[in-house]
Protein backbone atom coordinates (compact mmCIF):
# COMPACT_ATOMS: atom_id res chain seq x y z
CA UNK A 1 0.00 0.00 0.00
CA UNK A 2 1.48 3.29 -1.19
CA UNK A 3 2.19 6.29 1.61
CA UNK A 4 -0.38 8.65 0.03
CA UNK A 5 -3.33 5.65 0.61
CA UNK A 6 -2.25 5.09 4.06
CA UNK A 7 -2.46 8.80 5.19
CA UNK A 8 -6.06 8.72 3.13
CA UNK A 9 -6.87 5.74 5.30
CA UNK A 10 -5.84 7.33 8.70
CA UNK A 11 -7.63 10.42 7.55
CA UNK A 12 -10.80 8.40 6.70
CA UNK A 13 -10.26 6.12 10.01
CA UNK A 14 -9.76 8.62 12.44
CA UNK A 15 -12.64 11.12 11.16
CA UNK A 16 -10.29 13.65 10.88
CA UNK A 17 -12.36 16.13 8.46
CA UNK A 18 -15.16 15.70 10.64
CA UNK A 19 -12.41 16.56 13.47
CA UNK A 20 -11.29 19.63 11.88
CA UNK A 21 -14.54 20.72 10.83
CA UNK A 22 -15.75 20.85 14.40
CA UNK A 23 -12.32 23.08 15.16
CA UNK A 24 -12.99 25.54 12.26
CA UNK A 25 -16.51 26.33 12.94
CA UNK A 26 -15.59 26.84 16.43
CA UNK A 27 -12.74 28.71 16.11
CA UNK A 28 -14.83 31.30 13.45
CA UNK A 29 -17.47 31.59 15.09
CA UNK A 30 -15.92 32.50 18.37
CA UNK A 31 -13.23 35.08 17.31
CA UNK A 32 -15.94 36.57 13.97
CA UNK A 33 -19.14 35.45 14.27
CA UNK A 34 -20.29 37.86 11.82
CA UNK A 35 -17.65 36.30 8.98
CA UNK A 36 -19.30 33.11 9.92
CA UNK A 37 -22.63 34.03 9.77
CA UNK A 38 -22.08 35.87 6.61
CA UNK A 39 -20.21 32.50 5.12
CA UNK A 40 -22.45 29.87 5.87
CA UNK A 41 -25.22 32.10 4.28
CA UNK A 42 -23.41 33.18 1.44
CA UNK A 43 -25.45 33.61 -1.99
CA UNK A 44 -23.71 30.35 -3.61
CA UNK A 45 -25.32 31.79 -6.90
CA UNK A 46 -23.36 34.89 -6.80
CA UNK A 47 -20.32 33.17 -8.07
CA UNK A 48 -22.09 32.87 -11.61
CA UNK A 49 -23.01 36.31 -12.15
CA UNK A 50 -24.88 39.27 -10.26
CA UNK A 51 -27.34 37.78 -7.94
CA UNK A 52 -30.92 39.34 -6.75
CA UNK A 53 -30.75 37.59 -3.14
CA UNK A 54 -30.10 40.94 -1.24
CA UNK A 55 -32.62 42.86 -3.40
CA UNK A 56 -35.42 40.90 -1.83
CA UNK A 57 -36.93 38.98 1.50
CA UNK A 58 -36.36 35.26 1.72
CA UNK A 59 -33.91 33.73 4.81
CA UNK A 60 -32.84 35.68 7.92
CA UNK A 61 -29.77 37.39 6.28
CA UNK A 62 -31.62 38.61 3.15
CA UNK A 63 -30.95 35.79 1.10
CA UNK A 64 -33.66 33.08 -0.05
CA UNK A 65 -32.48 29.39 1.91
CA UNK A 66 -32.09 27.69 -1.38
CA UNK A 67 -29.07 30.25 -2.32
CA UNK A 68 -27.37 29.23 0.44
CA UNK A 69 -23.63 27.58 1.26
CA UNK A 70 -25.89 25.93 4.37
CA UNK A 71 -28.67 24.64 1.76
CA UNK A 72 -25.84 23.32 0.25
CA UNK A 73 -24.45 21.12 2.66
CA UNK A 74 -27.44 20.16 4.64
CA UNK A 75 -30.13 19.62 2.34
CA UNK A 76 -27.88 18.18 -0.72
CA UNK A 77 -24.73 17.40 0.07
CA UNK A 78 -26.18 15.41 3.49
CA UNK A 79 -28.11 13.54 0.57
CA UNK A 80 -24.85 11.36 -0.20
CA UNK A 81 -23.64 10.75 3.79
CA UNK A 82 -27.33 9.54 4.73
CA UNK A 83 -27.42 7.25 1.42
CA UNK A 84 -24.08 5.83 2.75
CA UNK A 85 -26.08 4.93 5.73
CA UNK A 86 -29.01 3.49 4.02
CA UNK A 87 -26.32 1.34 2.16
CA UNK A 88 -24.97 0.14 5.60
CA UNK A 89 -28.62 -0.50 6.98
CA UNK A 90 -29.49 -2.34 3.07
CA UNK A 91 -26.82 -4.54 3.70
CA UNK A 92 -27.51 -5.37 7.20
CA UNK A 93 -30.05 -6.94 6.03
CA UNK A 94 -29.40 -9.10 3.27
CA UNK A 95 -27.83 -13.05 3.21
CA UNK A 96 -25.18 -12.84 5.89
CA UNK A 97 -25.54 -9.42 7.09
CA UNK A 98 -25.76 -8.43 10.88
CA UNK A 99 -29.66 -8.59 10.58
CA UNK A 100 -29.98 -11.71 8.54
CA UNK A 101 -31.58 -14.06 10.71
CA UNK A 102 -33.68 -11.68 12.26
CA UNK A 103 -32.79 -14.27 15.75
CA UNK A 104 -29.57 -13.29 15.78
CA UNK A 105 -30.61 -9.10 15.50
CA UNK A 106 -33.05 -9.45 18.60
CA UNK A 107 -30.76 -8.54 21.75
CA UNK A 108 -29.09 -5.77 19.68
CA UNK A 109 -32.16 -4.84 18.49
CA UNK A 110 -33.84 -4.41 21.85
CA UNK A 111 -30.48 -2.86 22.71
CA UNK A 112 -31.60 0.00 19.58
CA UNK A 113 -34.54 0.63 21.46
CA UNK A 114 -33.64 1.21 24.50
CA UNK A 115 -30.93 3.75 22.52
CA UNK A 116 -33.92 5.66 21.45
CA UNK A 117 -36.15 5.39 24.67
CA UNK A 118 -33.85 6.03 27.02
CA UNK A 119 -32.09 9.39 25.99
CA UNK A 120 -35.25 10.92 24.37
CA UNK A 121 -36.94 10.21 27.86
CA UNK A 122 -33.78 11.31 30.57
CA UNK A 123 -34.22 14.65 27.85
CA UNK A 124 -38.01 15.16 27.97
CA UNK A 125 -38.09 14.17 31.89
CA UNK A 126 -35.12 16.77 32.55
CA UNK A 127 -37.02 19.48 30.13
CA UNK A 128 -40.12 18.98 31.96
CA UNK A 129 -38.06 19.37 35.57
CA UNK A 130 -35.55 22.09 35.15
CA UNK A 131 -36.35 24.24 32.09
CA UNK A 132 -39.22 26.62 34.02
CA UNK A 133 -37.89 29.80 32.48
CA UNK A 134 -36.81 31.38 29.04
CA UNK A 135 -33.78 32.90 30.36
CA UNK A 136 -32.71 29.25 31.45
CA UNK A 137 -32.55 28.66 27.49
CA UNK A 138 -31.35 31.73 26.29
CA UNK A 139 -34.13 33.46 24.73
CA UNK A 140 -35.85 36.57 25.55
CA UNK A 141 -38.99 36.54 26.88
CA UNK A 142 -40.73 39.00 24.40
CA UNK A 143 -39.61 36.38 22.17
CA UNK A 144 -42.66 34.29 23.00
CA UNK A 145 -45.36 36.78 23.08
CA UNK A 146 -46.80 38.93 25.95
CA UNK A 147 -44.06 40.19 28.42
CA UNK A 148 -47.01 41.51 30.99
CA UNK A 149 -46.10 40.30 34.80
CA UNK A 150 -49.81 38.26 35.14
CA UNK A 151 -48.63 35.97 32.32
CA UNK A 152 -45.40 35.32 33.72
CA UNK A 153 -46.87 34.26 37.27
CA UNK A 154 -49.97 32.22 35.52
CA UNK A 155 -46.92 30.45 34.62
CA UNK A 156 -47.70 31.34 30.34
CA UNK A 157 -43.63 31.84 29.57
CA UNK A 158 -42.77 28.30 31.50
CA UNK A 159 -45.20 26.50 29.50
CA UNK A 160 -43.63 28.04 26.57
CA UNK A 161 -39.97 27.65 27.42
CA UNK A 162 -40.20 24.21 28.06
CA UNK A 163 -42.30 23.18 25.34
CA UNK A 164 -39.24 24.92 22.55
CA UNK A 165 -37.19 22.99 24.71
CA UNK A 166 -38.66 19.36 24.57
CA UNK A 167 -38.80 19.82 20.45
CA UNK A 168 -34.96 18.94 20.95
CA UNK A 169 -36.00 14.86 22.34
CA UNK A 170 -34.62 13.51 19.30
CA UNK A 171 -31.15 14.94 19.19
CA UNK A 172 -29.79 12.57 21.69
CA UNK A 173 -31.69 9.42 19.84
CA UNK A 174 -28.69 8.95 16.87
CA UNK A 175 -25.28 7.08 17.33
CA UNK A 176 -22.27 8.76 15.05
CA UNK A 177 -21.30 5.32 13.40
CA UNK A 178 -17.81 6.55 12.54
CA UNK A 179 -16.64 7.68 15.73
CA UNK A 180 -18.03 5.03 17.93
CA UNK A 181 -16.83 2.27 15.12
CA UNK A 182 -13.24 4.50 16.12
CA UNK A 183 -13.55 3.94 20.03
CA UNK A 184 -14.95 0.70 19.58
CA UNK A 185 -11.41 -0.89 17.69
CA UNK A 186 -9.39 1.23 20.23
CA UNK A 187 -11.37 -1.08 23.03
CA UNK A 188 -12.35 -4.21 21.54
CA UNK A 189 -9.75 -4.74 18.87
CA UNK A 190 -11.17 -5.32 15.28
CA UNK A 191 -13.09 -8.93 15.94
CA UNK A 192 -14.33 -8.41 19.14
CA UNK A 193 -17.74 -9.12 19.79
CA UNK A 194 -18.91 -6.06 21.29
CA UNK A 195 -17.86 -4.12 18.33
CA UNK A 196 -20.52 -5.97 15.79
CA UNK A 197 -22.79 -5.30 18.37
CA UNK A 198 -22.35 -1.86 18.21
CA UNK A 199 -22.50 -1.27 14.94
CA UNK A 200 -25.34 -3.35 14.42
CA UNK A 201 -26.95 -1.44 17.02
CA UNK A 202 -25.50 2.02 15.94
CA UNK A 203 -26.98 0.60 11.70
CA UNK A 204 -30.39 0.03 13.23
CA UNK A 205 -30.41 3.36 15.56
CA UNK A 206 -29.45 5.81 12.66
CA UNK A 207 -32.38 3.44 10.83
CA UNK A 208 -34.36 4.66 13.26
CA UNK A 209 -33.20 8.21 13.52
CA UNK A 210 -34.03 8.77 9.70
CA UNK A 211 -37.26 8.02 10.57
CA UNK A 212 -37.69 10.69 13.68
CA UNK A 213 -36.41 13.68 11.65
CA UNK A 214 -38.38 12.57 8.73
CA UNK A 215 -41.81 12.42 10.67
CA UNK A 216 -41.11 14.76 13.15
CA UNK A 217 -39.01 17.43 12.43
CA UNK A 218 -40.41 18.32 8.72
CA UNK A 219 -39.06 21.69 7.44
CA UNK A 220 -42.82 22.79 6.96
CA UNK A 221 -46.58 21.82 6.98
CA UNK A 222 -46.08 18.33 5.25
CA UNK A 223 -47.92 17.87 1.67
CA UNK A 224 -47.70 14.80 1.23
CA UNK A 225 -49.20 14.76 -2.50
CA UNK A 226 -45.37 15.45 -3.56
CA UNK A 227 -44.28 11.80 -2.41
CA UNK A 228 -45.44 10.80 -5.46
CA UNK A 229 -42.57 12.06 -6.61
CA UNK A 230 -40.43 10.22 -4.18
CA UNK A 231 -42.98 7.23 -5.16
CA UNK A 232 -41.54 8.13 -8.87
CA UNK A 233 -38.30 7.40 -8.35
CA UNK A 234 -38.62 4.67 -6.45
CA UNK A 235 -40.48 2.81 -9.88
CA UNK A 236 -37.40 3.95 -12.00
CA UNK A 237 -34.73 2.95 -9.35
CA UNK A 238 -36.90 -0.71 -9.11
CA UNK A 239 -37.11 -0.71 -13.04
CA UNK A 240 -33.57 -0.31 -13.50
CA UNK A 241 -32.42 -3.23 -11.59
CA UNK A 242 -35.29 -5.49 -13.01
CA UNK A 243 -33.53 -4.46 -16.57
CA UNK A 244 -30.15 -5.73 -14.76
CA UNK A 245 -28.71 -1.88 -14.49
CA UNK A 246 -25.37 -2.75 -12.51
CA UNK A 247 -23.99 0.63 -12.08
CA UNK A 248 -24.98 2.72 -9.42
CA UNK A 249 -24.77 6.36 -11.40
CA UNK A 250 -28.16 5.98 -12.92
CA UNK A 251 -30.00 4.79 -9.64
CA UNK A 252 -28.23 8.18 -7.77
CA UNK A 253 -28.38 10.53 -10.81
CA UNK A 254 -32.22 10.27 -12.10
CA UNK A 255 -34.07 8.52 -9.26
CA UNK A 256 -32.14 10.02 -6.83
CA UNK A 257 -33.02 14.02 -7.75
CA UNK A 258 -36.80 12.60 -8.50
CA UNK A 259 -36.91 11.29 -4.84
CA UNK A 260 -34.95 14.72 -3.36
CA UNK A 261 -37.46 17.03 -5.42
CA UNK A 262 -40.39 14.65 -3.67
CA UNK A 263 -39.21 15.48 -0.43
CA UNK A 264 -38.25 18.88 -0.94
CA UNK A 265 -41.31 19.73 -2.17
CA UNK A 266 -43.66 17.83 0.43
CA UNK A 267 -41.20 19.71 3.10
CA UNK A 268 -39.64 16.70 4.18
CA UNK A 269 -36.18 16.96 4.63
CA UNK A 270 -34.27 16.12 1.29
CA UNK A 271 -31.18 15.20 2.55
CA UNK A 272 -33.54 11.84 3.09
CA UNK A 273 -34.10 11.20 -0.13
CA UNK A 274 -31.65 8.71 -1.27
CA UNK A 275 -32.58 6.75 1.72
CA UNK A 276 -35.78 4.92 -0.12
CA UNK A 277 -33.83 4.67 -3.56
CA UNK A 278 -30.53 3.17 -1.91
CA UNK A 279 -32.40 -0.24 -1.05
CA UNK A 280 -32.38 -0.90 -5.06
CA UNK A 281 -29.02 -0.75 -5.79
CA UNK A 282 -27.49 -4.25 -6.93
CA UNK A 283 -25.72 -5.58 -3.49
CA UNK A 284 -23.76 -8.67 -2.79
CA UNK A 285 -25.04 -12.39 -2.27
CA UNK A 286 -23.76 -12.97 1.21
CA UNK A 287 -22.36 -9.84 3.04
CA UNK A 288 -18.77 -10.05 4.73
CA UNK A 289 -19.92 -8.06 7.69
CA UNK A 290 -19.97 -4.27 8.34
CA UNK A 291 -16.87 -2.76 8.64
CA UNK A 292 -14.99 -5.80 8.38
CA UNK A 293 -11.34 -5.32 6.58
CA UNK A 294 -11.02 -6.13 3.38
CA UNK A 295 -7.78 -9.22 3.10
CA UNK A 296 -7.25 -8.30 -0.59
CA UNK A 297 -8.07 -4.47 -0.99
CA UNK A 298 -7.24 -4.86 -4.85
CA UNK A 299 -9.56 -7.55 -5.41
CA UNK A 300 -12.43 -6.24 -3.60
CA UNK A 301 -11.78 -3.24 -5.41
CA UNK A 302 -12.10 -4.67 -8.82
CA UNK A 303 -14.94 -7.10 -7.50
CA UNK A 304 -17.43 -3.94 -5.87
CA UNK A 305 -20.99 -4.63 -6.56
CA UNK A 306 -23.54 -1.50 -7.33
CA UNK A 307 -24.06 -1.09 -3.47
CA UNK A 308 -20.66 -1.65 -2.33
CA UNK A 309 -19.00 0.49 -5.38
CA UNK A 310 -21.85 3.14 -4.31
CA UNK A 311 -19.97 3.61 -0.63
CA UNK A 312 -16.39 2.80 -2.57
CA UNK A 313 -16.39 5.67 -4.78
CA UNK A 314 -18.31 8.67 -2.66
CA UNK A 315 -16.54 7.53 0.86
CA UNK A 316 -13.66 9.79 0.51
CA UNK A 317 -15.91 12.47 -1.02
CA UNK A 318 -18.42 12.48 1.33
CA UNK A 319 -15.52 11.95 4.68
CA UNK A 320 -13.96 15.05 3.23
CA UNK A 321 -17.00 16.81 3.26
CA UNK A 322 -17.99 16.11 6.56
CA UNK A 323 -15.06 18.80 7.10
CA UNK A 324 -17.65 21.46 5.49
CA UNK A 325 -20.41 20.06 7.32
CA UNK A 326 -19.37 20.57 11.01
CA UNK A 327 -17.75 23.91 9.87
CA UNK A 328 -21.16 25.25 8.98
CA UNK A 329 -23.24 23.18 11.98
CA UNK A 330 -20.68 23.40 15.05
CA UNK A 331 -19.97 26.87 14.66
CA UNK A 332 -21.51 28.17 17.97
CA UNK A 333 -20.39 30.89 20.53
CA UNK A 334 -19.28 29.42 24.02
CA UNK A 335 -21.18 31.73 25.47
CA UNK A 336 -24.44 30.08 24.27
CA UNK A 337 -23.98 26.99 27.10
CA UNK A 338 -26.87 26.98 29.01
CA UNK A 339 -29.10 24.20 30.65
CA UNK A 340 -30.21 22.43 27.47
CA UNK A 341 -26.22 21.97 26.58
CA UNK A 342 -26.22 19.80 29.36
CA UNK A 343 -29.55 18.15 29.24
CA UNK A 344 -28.26 17.21 25.64
CA UNK A 345 -24.46 15.71 26.82
CA UNK A 346 -26.35 13.82 29.56
CA UNK A 347 -29.14 12.37 27.50
CA UNK A 348 -26.50 11.09 25.17
CA UNK A 349 -23.83 9.59 27.83
CA UNK A 350 -26.60 8.81 30.95
CA UNK A 351 -29.62 7.79 29.37
CA UNK A 352 -28.54 5.72 25.91
CA UNK A 353 -26.05 3.88 28.78
CA UNK A 354 -29.33 3.29 30.78
CA UNK A 355 -31.40 2.36 28.19
CA UNK A 356 -29.13 0.07 25.77
CA UNK A 357 -27.77 -1.54 29.08
CA UNK A 358 -31.50 -2.27 30.67
CA UNK A 359 -33.01 -3.18 27.42
CA UNK A 360 -30.42 -5.55 26.47
CA UNK A 361 -30.42 -7.51 29.84
CA UNK A 362 -34.18 -7.65 29.47
CA UNK A 363 -33.26 -9.53 26.21
CA UNK A 364 -31.11 -11.86 28.05
CA UNK A 365 -34.23 -12.15 30.61
CA UNK A 366 -36.36 -13.27 27.50
CA UNK A 367 -33.95 -15.46 26.28
CA UNK A 368 -32.50 -13.62 23.60
CA UNK A 369 -28.66 -13.92 24.59
CA UNK A 370 -25.73 -10.90 23.41
CA UNK A 371 -23.52 -12.23 20.99
CA UNK A 372 -20.72 -14.87 22.66
CA UNK A 373 -18.06 -13.71 24.44
CA UNK A 374 -19.74 -10.31 25.77
CA UNK A 375 -19.69 -9.91 29.47
CA UNK A 376 -21.64 -7.20 31.39
CA UNK A 377 -18.53 -5.22 31.13
CA UNK A 378 -18.57 -5.12 27.88
CA UNK A 379 -22.51 -4.47 27.11
CA UNK A 380 -22.02 -1.11 29.33
CA UNK A 381 -18.88 0.09 27.78
CA UNK A 382 -20.45 -0.34 24.35
CA UNK A 383 -23.54 1.32 25.99
CA UNK A 384 -21.17 4.71 26.79
CA UNK A 385 -19.52 4.32 23.08
CA UNK A 386 -23.29 4.40 21.71
CA UNK A 387 -23.75 7.78 23.33
CA UNK A 388 -21.38 9.56 20.57
CA UNK A 389 -24.06 11.46 19.08
CA UNK A 390 -21.94 13.66 17.29
CA UNK A 391 -23.21 14.42 13.33
CA UNK A 392 -26.64 13.13 13.68
CA UNK A 393 -26.99 15.12 16.78
CA UNK A 394 -25.60 18.03 14.91
CA UNK A 395 -28.27 17.84 12.48
CA UNK A 396 -31.10 16.97 14.37
CA UNK A 397 -30.49 20.00 16.60
CA UNK A 398 -30.34 22.62 13.34
CA UNK A 399 -34.17 20.55 12.53
CA UNK A 400 -35.38 20.80 15.63
CA UNK A 401 -34.76 24.77 16.82
CA UNK A 402 -35.65 27.28 14.12
CA UNK A 403 -37.12 30.92 13.88
CA UNK A 404 -36.22 33.31 16.28
CA UNK A 405 -36.88 31.62 19.80
CA UNK A 406 -34.94 28.70 18.51
CA UNK A 407 -31.25 30.06 17.40
CA UNK A 408 -30.32 30.58 21.08
CA UNK A 409 -31.35 27.52 22.16
CA UNK A 410 -30.09 25.67 18.74
CA UNK A 411 -26.30 26.76 19.92
CA UNK A 412 -26.80 25.41 23.48
CA UNK A 413 -27.83 22.14 22.11
CA UNK A 414 -25.10 21.65 19.19
CA UNK A 415 -22.66 22.29 21.94
CA UNK A 416 -23.63 19.18 24.21
CA UNK A 417 -23.81 17.49 21.13
CA UNK A 418 -20.12 18.47 20.59
CA UNK A 419 -19.49 17.26 24.10
CA UNK A 420 -20.72 14.21 23.81
CA UNK A 421 -16.80 13.09 21.90
CA UNK A 422 -16.39 13.02 26.29
CA UNK A 423 -18.47 9.66 25.68
CA UNK A 424 -15.44 8.00 23.78
CA UNK A 425 -12.71 8.19 26.28
CA UNK A 426 -15.14 7.61 29.11
CA UNK A 427 -15.82 4.15 27.65
CA UNK A 428 -11.57 4.21 27.20
CA UNK A 429 -10.91 5.00 30.87
CA UNK A 430 -13.95 2.31 31.95
CA UNK A 431 -12.44 -0.41 29.40
CA UNK A 432 -8.70 0.36 30.56
CA UNK A 433 -9.95 0.46 34.50
CA UNK A 434 -12.30 -3.12 34.11
CA UNK A 435 -9.33 -4.82 32.18
CA UNK A 436 -11.18 -4.81 28.79
CA UNK A 437 -9.01 -6.69 26.25
CA UNK A 438 -8.76 -6.29 22.50
CA UNK A 439 -10.58 -9.47 20.56
CA UNK A 440 -11.03 -11.52 23.60
CA UNK A 441 -13.45 -11.66 26.50
CA UNK A 442 -11.58 -12.08 29.42
CA UNK A 443 -11.51 -9.18 32.39
CA UNK A 444 -11.82 -8.52 35.71
CA UNK A 445 -15.02 -6.82 37.24
CA UNK A 446 -18.00 -7.91 35.77
CA UNK A 447 -16.65 -11.44 34.49
CA UNK A 448 -19.92 -13.22 34.65
CA UNK A 449 -22.19 -13.75 31.31
CA UNK A 450 -25.26 -11.04 30.89
CA UNK A 451 -27.42 -13.94 30.87
CA UNK A 452 -25.85 -15.37 33.83
CA UNK A 453 -26.92 -12.16 35.84
CA UNK A 454 -30.28 -11.85 34.33
CA UNK A 455 -31.03 -15.06 35.95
Amino acid sequence: MSQVRRAINFVQEFSIPLILGVIAGLIHANVAPESYQHMIHLDWTSIFGSSEAHAGGGGAHGVPYWKTVHFLINDIFMALFFGIAAKEITESVLPGGALNPPSKAVNPLLGTIGGIVGPAGFYLICVFILVTSPEQIGVASGVFGSTSPEHIIAGQHWSDATQLAANGWGIPTATDIALAWLFARLIFGNKGSAVGFLLLLAVADDAIGLVIIAVFYPSQTPEPVYMLLAVAGMAVAFGMRKFGVKNWHPYILIAGPLSWCGFYMSHLHPALALVPIVPFLPGPKVDTGLYEPAEDEEEEHHAHDALHSFEHDLKLFVDVGLFFFAWANAGVQLGGINIVTWIVLGSLIFGKTIGITFFSWLGTVLGFPLPDGMKIKHLVVASIIAGLGLTVALFVSGEAFKGPAGVEIMGAAKMGSLMTVIAGFLALGLGKIWGVKQDDGEGAPGDQDVSEAAH
